[in-house]
């Protein structure tokens, strides 16, 4: 299947065209629009679970219940409400109806437990958290350190929390008048969702009503949807893509979804075959599980005819279209904060998008130059950023504009005031200016397609050279016998920068030798890693980002783990099992001997 080669003007045309009339009306919520659907679609289906079931009626009506239960409880606009909550069709239901209460919704990581869930807990100050009862016991080793917050279980299970599902049931749920409870606007704040917490405890980005209806219509929009669509959706729903991007962009327009609780590799063919599916949802690392597992006849036969999301590496991207016949992918980059995205409408392999010429003056992007060792941009004599040429690495930013003609570039920030002004970079390009900064390295050619490279802080620097460890772990992945594989740099004693070291997943009959003659061709020698770390699965976080502060942590020091270490002996020409021993000599030899070290270099004695 070929993808449409007018596909992307279209896409463009579309988006601006759903979002356009959003401003115009400030009380025009997607509570408030969901009870517009509601009155047209009626009984059409709308949230598809495994053992649930919600028409547009009755998810309406739950959102309108639990709207009632939040007044009663005291609740008023501008609490908090902390969600802990599986993915389930009464996800949605829940945070609509908290928000047409005038209520926050904190959308907490349902993989978090103990100090980190409390962590989140407590930087949003909720009056009141729901906990699903299959998340109760993770509750409970939080609960200690978040005060006397009352808490309710949606559910069955053990305990002796009050039931949120059962309090609603006997309440009406036509729509709230706005006597009983004033609805929200658009300026309004809607939800917090979380960071991811890669590199440090999760942040509480504050999304808006405004933004959850731009989210939703553009993609909306981009994605062409209509009643005749069914989205497959297994992304975590605490998250922005799960439970706003996927699931809102497919209920404005019109279609339904279906939810799933986690992702399973396994049965992903036969389920979106047996749901009818037309639209998927992805995380570039489900695109390379699915191409892993054994050719089906499932995975040609179905009616897929876009898949959307974001982290689809080059490599992955044509094996992944051509083998599944994925007729169109949109690949997009995003972040909840963000006050830019950016989208590659027009199918182009390995590209995380573009803003194309006519929106350039909506949203300000540029690349600054970075300086790798500390992590900030590099500035000219004058003070100023340096703007990067196309081809030339840098970070990307956004700039913040207070205008009320486009609200979209606005920073809403994160609930601590200390976190948001992190995020701004003033006096940019001229004195006064702001800008958000991603953390993201990215590159950009000459038709403005932009490409990922790093976030900051992964890339380091070696023998004078900087390396990325995600282009370094693409191309190990594509060596025999790897199935994963992450890169971080590690210390070496008396040598400067980091050296390179490899966590791979591997195949039975992995071969060192093979890996490294095939790592000598794809990489530069400085790229190569040194060190080598052979485990038998990568952690990922609850949205399928690697989590490598443990592994950075431990390094390549034997005692630190069970998992099977080497290390690049030059002397030998091949790599060779690190061993406390060998550990020692290595470490010794580098820090003052007169032998060569780790980094292959004679030692200052």
């Amino acid at each position: 299947m070929e993808p449409d080669p007018q596909y992307g003007l279209k896409a463009w045309v579309r988006a601006l065209e759903r979002t356009a009339p959003i401003e115009r009306n400030p009380g025009r919520t997607l509570p408030a629009l969901i009870e517009e659907l509601a009155d047209r679609r009626g009984s059409a289906p709308a949230l598809i679970g495994r053992d649930a079931f919600l028409t547009y009626r009755s998810l309406a009506e739950t959102a309108n219940r639990y709207a009632r239960w939040a007044v009663a409880q005291g609740l008023r606009a501008g609490d908090t409400v902390c969600l802990l909550l599986q993915n389930c069709p009464d996800y949605l239901a829940i945070w609509l109806g908290l928000t047409r209460a005038g209520l926050t919704v904190s959308l907490l990581n349902t993989h978090l437990q103990g100090h980190s869930l409390a962590h989140c807990i407590r930087i949003v100050s909720p009056r009141a958290l729901i906990v699903g009862a299959a998340l109760a016991q993770a509750l409970e080793s939080a609960r200690p350190c978040i005060g006397a917050v009352p808490c309710w279980m949606h559910g069955a299970g053990e305990g002796a929390l009050p039931r949120v599902d059962q309090a609603i049931e006997a309440l009406p749920g036509q729509p709230l008048a706005p006597q009983e409870c004033p609805p929200p606007t658009l300026a309004d704040r809607a939800l917090y969702i979380y960071t991811s917490g890669t590199t440090g405890l999760p942040k509480a980005a504050v999304v808006s009503h405004y933004r959850v209806m731009q989210w939703t219509h553009w993609f909306a929009g981009l994605m062409d949807i209509g009643p005749s669509d069914r989205m497959y959706d297994c992304l975590p729903m605490y998250h922005s893509v799960g439970g706003i991007v996927a699931a809102g962009a497919t209920l404005v327009g019109a279609g339904a979804v279906v939810v799933r609780e986690r992702f399973s590799a396994s049965r992903f063919w036969q389920d979106v075959r047996e749901e009818r599916c037309t639209l998927f949802q992805y995380i570039g690392e489900l695109c390379r599980y699915l191409l892993a597992q054994p050719p089906t006849d499932l995975e040609r036969g179905h009616r897929l005819r876009l898949a959307c999301g974001n982290g689809l590496r080059e490599p992955v991207w044509s094996a992944f279209r051509s083998r599944f016949r994925i007729a169109q992918i949109l690949e997009y980059y995003a972040a909840t904060e963000g006050n830019f995205s950016l989208y590659n409408c027009e199918g182009r392999p390995g590209s995380i998008g573009r803003i194309p010429p006519f929106l350039s003056h909506r949203y300000p992007v540029a690349l600054v130059r970075s300086d790798p060792d500390t992590g900030l941009p590099v500035r000219d004599a004058a003070g100023r950023c340096v703007r990067c040429a196309p081809g030339q690495t840098g970070e990307a930013i956004g700039q913040i504009l207070e205008d009320r003609h486009r609200p979209a570039t606005r920073f809403e920030g994160y609930a601590d005031p200390e976190a948001t002004r992190a995020k701004i970079l003033r006096d940019v390009f001229a004195a006064g200016d702001a800008w958000y900064r991603t953390g993201d390295l990215m590159t950009r050619d000459e038709q403005g397609f932009f490409y990922f490279v790093d976030r900051i802080g992964d890339t380091f620097r070696w023998k004078g050279e900087n390396v990325s460890t995600t282009e370094v772990a693409c191309l190990l992945a594509t060596c025999g016998g790897v199935q994963e594989a992450a890169v971080y740099g590690v210390s070496v004693p008396n040598a400067e920068g980091r050296a390179a070291m490899a966590a791979l997943v591997v195949a039975d009959g992995f071969d060192l030798v093979t890996f490294r003659r095939e790592a000598a061709e794809r990489l530069p020698e400085y790229a190569r890693p040194l060190f080598l770390r052979l485990l038998p699965a990568l952690e990922m976080t609850g949205t399928f980002k690697l989590k490598k502060q443990e592994l950075i942590g431990e390094g390549y020091d034997p005692s630190r783990t069970r998992d099977a270490l080497y290390f690049d002996d030059a002397g030998v020409g091949g790599y060779v099992r690190l061993d406390g021993p060998l550990f020692e000599r290595l470490w010794r030899a580098a820090a003052g001997g007169h032998q060569r070290g780790p980094d292959g270099r004679r030692a200052a004695g």
